[in-house]
């Protein structure tokens, strides 16, 4: 009479509970949740409009560029490129900080994404680098990366200018692994959190990051402390 019993309640059970698995008598509790896909780096910066895009093909109007004589459109085998044709500037800032700055022109953006692909064009050894801008308010206020070669508290960091020499915000050991190739970054920026997150080809990984909420809302832009490079494929989400 007890198994008579028993088989009854374990049909009803399986009814009326259809999402457990049923083990020895033992229900084990399943979750309907998928795994998250979201992405490293991703949150509500990644929904956001394009606000700019430039493959220079139609020229670098878009652009201000401080220093015009260190700046030239270049075919560097996939179309013209913004390049940076010589290490020497003309520009001497007022404080210790790069010297070949192209600004994105009518474009201020708080939270953004920026992607681009970048050739470096001149093998300066351990400091050959690139420079992303943002949260740019002025010549001694802004934010920048500095995707140097051998990281040192100089070079492949991230930075701050701050009415003041620049200074490391972040204590990096990674190489940034330049060749004579085109490379893919990106720079996520997200004022909500203070988050900078920046990545060198692996667009899941970041290569760096860093929390500051030092400046928000600001211009956007390219180039490199003192070295030479080609900028293509430019794309810019924000607002």
């Amino acid at each position: 009479m007890k198994m008579f019993k028993l088989v009854p309640t374990f049909i009803f059970l399986i009814a009326f509970f259809p999402s457990a698995n049923w083990v020895a008598g033992q229900s084990i509790e399943t979750s309907n949740k998928l795994p998250s896909t979201q992405q490293p780096g991703a949150s509500h910066t990644q929904e956001m409009p394009v606000l700019f895009k430039d493959n220079f093909e139609d020229g670098s109007s878009k652009w201000e560029v401080i220093d015009n004589q260190s700046w030239k459109l270049e075919d560097h085998g996939k179309g013209q490129s913004l390049s940076i044709i010589q290490r020497n500037s003309e520009y001497q800032p007022k404080v210790r900080s790069p010297r070949h700055i192209a600004l994105i022109k009518d474009i201020e953006a708080a939270d953004f994404v920026i992607k681009f692909k970048v050739k470096s064009t001149k093998d300066t050894g351990n400091h050959r680098d690139c420079c992303v801008f943002f949260g740019y308010q002025n010549p001694t206020n802004y934010y920048y990366v500095h995707l140097g070669a051998k990281p040192d508290p100089h070079s492949g960091q991230i930075m701050i200018v701050k009415d003041a020499p620049r200074l490391a915000l972040t204590k990096n050991e990674k190489k940034t692994p330049w060749d004579d190739s085109w490379h893919h970054v990106k720079l996520v920026r997200d004022s909500r959190k203070g988050t900078i997150e920046i990545y060198f080809d692996d667009m899941e990984k970041p290569h760096m990051s860093v929390t500051d909420t030092t400046f928000g809302k600001g211009r956007i832009g390219l180039g490199s402390f003192d070295d030479m490079n080609a900028f293509d494929e430019v794309e810019v989400r924000g607002k």
